[in-house]
């Protein structure tokens, strides 16, 4: 289990990176893993996560994994070609240098997925890759027109392939937009909430690293002033609360249930 996360000051991904992971003892949970896949976004409305911050990632990763354990980069471009969205974020060039192989998530095999706590959609098209994975969210934080603020949870709307998602000769992903944006998101990571993130704030002078929710209530401070000004944020924590409540009151009809027939014997 990861740990809530941190935040520390920016100097460098290479001297940052491996420092704030050892920090929250990363390569112990990294050890455990059979796959691990990085999140990061590359998308072509400019929202793309650095080469550096995912090259310095990786490098942690090949060092710090067991022998045998896999590493690869995963998205799926909205409204592009992912392979053609990764050359140009300088990516290719991390599959050359180190033993990595990248995910097309738009065509990836799925597993249709339900869930009691989705809002709007009915079934999720999900990537079998990711399910089984350690996923890591590499976001490109910064305040967005669509999402308001693309942070750990925004960036796995990247999961949504487009073969399932995108419109008749378009590959912009129109299905995921039937309902406002917040659900989307909302219902994507209660398939799978990404196991961890790294959101490079280096921007504004700060890394977070950490659970993926928490820390994009902290991140998302310095791009929208509080994270509860942040639609999908706030629906995410309140669905949290009102299902916490929920199991809490089901766990104490169980206990009176079971306390029923003592009483009246």
């Amino acid at each position: 289990m990861v740990a809530k996360g941190v935040s520390v000051k920016f100097k460098s991904y290479e001297e940052t990176i491996p420092r704030v992971l050892d920090l929250i003892k990363f390569d112990v949970e990294l050890a455990k893993q059979q796959t691990i896949i990085l999140k990061p976004s590359v998308q072509p409305d400019g929202t793309v996560t650095k080469a550096g911050l995912v090259e310095a990632v990786l490098k942690y990763c090949l060092a710090k994994k067991q022998g045998p354990a896999k590493v690869f980069i995963a998205e799926g471009s909205d409204g592009a070609q992912t392979d053609d969205m990764f050359e140009a974020a300088g990516y290719n060039r991390l599959a050359e240098q180190y033993p990595i192989s990248f995910i097309d998530l738009n065509t990836a095999t799925v597993e249709h997925t339900q869930n009691g706590e989705f809002l709007k959609f009915t079934s999720i098209a999900y990537p079998v890759a990711l399910k089984e994975a350690f996923v890591i969210s590499l976001p490109a934080p910064r305040e967005h027109p669509e999402v308001e603020y693309s942070g750990a949870l925004a960036n796995m709307l990247g999961a949504f392939p487009a073969k399932h998602y995108a419109g008749w000769f378009s590959t912009t992903k129109n299905k995921m937009r039937e309902h406002p944006i917040k659900y989307a998101i909302h219902d994507i990571i209660k398939v799978k909430m990404p196991d961890a993130t790294i959101i490079d704030a280096s921007d504004k002078g700060m890394l977070f690293v950490g659970n993926a929710l928490e820390m994009d209530k902290q991140a998302a401070k310095l791009y929208k002033g509080d994270w509860k000004n942040v639609q999908h944020l706030r629906l995410i924590e309140e669905s949290a609360i009102y299902h916490h409540k929920k199991a809490e009151q089901r766990v104490r009809e169980k206990e009176l249930q079971e306390l029923m027939p003592s009483a009246l014997s």
